[in-house]
């Protein structure tokens, strides 16, 4: 396996120098380019494949370690999905979604594996086959697994939504009564989610059984077209955004709903000229503009108040301390602003649930902000795990840095998001520990806007 990880390594040090592209600006050179991007599409599929095979081989070894130790059966191979995500820089929902679905290639869908392995297939299209035929008993799902994914013929050109359809349409065939059980799992599922997007805006998303979300569609389009027609100067989809906020809040308005919005900006930002970005910890950077003019907006509402943070002069915002094992509401509150909102797993996207102690609280970790990180619930069970270490460590900027180290010995480093800049440095020393809602003769780094309903 050594002499494979060299090989690796020595193809990725080719493509990061760009040795694998052609010179010349002709024809043959340009017959080249296209051949490699085909090649190299196919080794993404055959990599993806390997690291399939690979955490496959390291959950089975975890659990077998596991057992041997004598952990119980349903806690055994804890942590390898995050292990997984680690090492291919992603999310540790994704990590699982990755180990699962090799644990499917390896078992059920061999077919699907060696398709992927030829570079046939690649990692999306074999995730698609996999949930398509996650309803059926294991002969079954082998049977559509060969007659799709075996027929390099059928494969060939098949887009991702043709081959959903075609493996939806023989799974069906074959056991009818576990898609019509697939479906009402789904309708169980139905739910709400709102993730961020770009430019301040939002995603509202809501599951719902595809009869009841074609009515919601339809009844918004067919009120936003009567509106047109009387003379909204709006477009329909704007008409139609609108309507879904005014409906759901119950304003008269979509601008007038009742929010609670944590606006953390420098007071540059707030009362100046500045145009560093202010943040909505969990969602992203909103233009300094356009805060200022969200916090005007509520100004005039009589919504808004301002409450001050503080730095040191390396621009760590000043945290509080306590000798209670849980962090109080305050203490929770300034561990979400300082993490902005988001898990601090390197590469996972979750909102932060808990305010985890660095060091375990029963191993003598401190309750304060340097031994306290946000994570999301799956992180902070995940480093419970056998094996899973943390600590707090130096950082060259100044931010709060804990350094992960996993069973397999490989470290991974998070670091707390900048916080916004001050007008003016903090002459609070590093060391210092302040309430950060009092002491404004400290110097305040930045503040933050609640905007609620009067």
């Amino acid at each position: 396996m050594s002499a494979l990880l060299d090989q690796v390594r020595g193809l990725r040090a080719a493509l990061v120098e760009g040795a694998v592209d052609p010179a010349g600006h002709d024809t043959a050179a340009d017959a080249e380019r296209v051949a490699l991007l085909a090649a190299l599409e196919q080794l993404k599929s055959a990599a993806c494949a390997a690291q399939g095979d690979l955490a496959v081989g390291l959950d089975a070894s975890v659990r077998e370690q596991d057992a041997a130790v004598g952990v119980p059966s349903q806690r055994r191979g804890r942590g390898v999905a995050a292990q997984v995500a680690l090492a291919r820089q992603e999310s540790p929902h994704r990590g699982q979604v990755l180990l699962g679905l090799a644990k499917d290639l390896a078992t059920d869908l061999p077919a699907t594996r060696r398709a992927l392995r030829e570079g046939r297939l690649n990692e999306h299209r074999a995730q698609v086959v996999a949930r398509e035929t996650g309803g059926l008993g294991r002969s079954d799902r082998a049977v559509v697994d060969e007659g799709v994914c075996g027929d390099a013929r059928l494969l060939d050109g098949l887009g991702t939504r043709a081959l959903a359809a075609e493996v939806a349409k023989r799974a069906y065939a074959l056991d009818p009564a576990s898609v019509v059980r697939r479906h009402a799992r789904a309708v169980g599922d139905r739910n709400v989610t709102v993730r961020p997007a770009p430019e301040g805006m939002a995603y509202l998303t809501g599951l719902v059984p595809m009869v009841q979300g074609v009515a919601c569609w339809a009844n918004l389009k067919e009120s936003a077209e009567a509106l047109r027609a009387q003379g909204d100067p709006r477009s329909r989809g704007q008409i139609m955004a609108d309507l879904l906020v005014e409906r759901l809040t119950g304003q008269s308005e979509a601008a007038g709903v009742p929010v609670t919005v944590d606006l953390v900006m420098s007071d540059a930002t707030l009362v100046g000229a500045g145009h560093e970005p202010a943040t909505v910890p969990g969602w992203g950077p909103v233009p300094a503009q356009v805060a200022r003019e969200v916090v005007a907006r509520a100004s005039e509402a009589v919504q808004a108040w301002v409450r001050r943070l503080y730095a040191d002069p390396t621009g760590r915002l000043v945290a509080m301390s306590t000798r209670q094992r849980l962090a109080t509401d305050g203490l929770s509150e300034f561990l979400t602003l300082r993490d902005q909102g988001i898990c601090r797993t390197p590469w996972c996207d979750a909102p932060i649930r808990d305010a985890d102690h660095v060091v375990a609280w029963a191993d003598g970790g401190a309750t304060d902000a340097d031994q306290l990180q946000g994570l999301c619930e799956a992180c902070d069970h995940t480093k419970q795990a056998p094996g899973w270490r943390q600590r707090v460590v130096d950082d060259d900027d100044g931010r709060h840095a804990v350094e992960t180290v996993t069973p397999t010995g490989h470290r991974h480093r998070s670091r707390a998001p900048s916080p916004p800049s001050p007008a003016r440095p903090s002459p609070v020393p590093q060391s210092a520990r302040v309430d950060y809602v009092s002491a404004p003769e400290r110097g305040f780094a930045s503040v933050i806007q609640h905007y609620r309903a009067a």
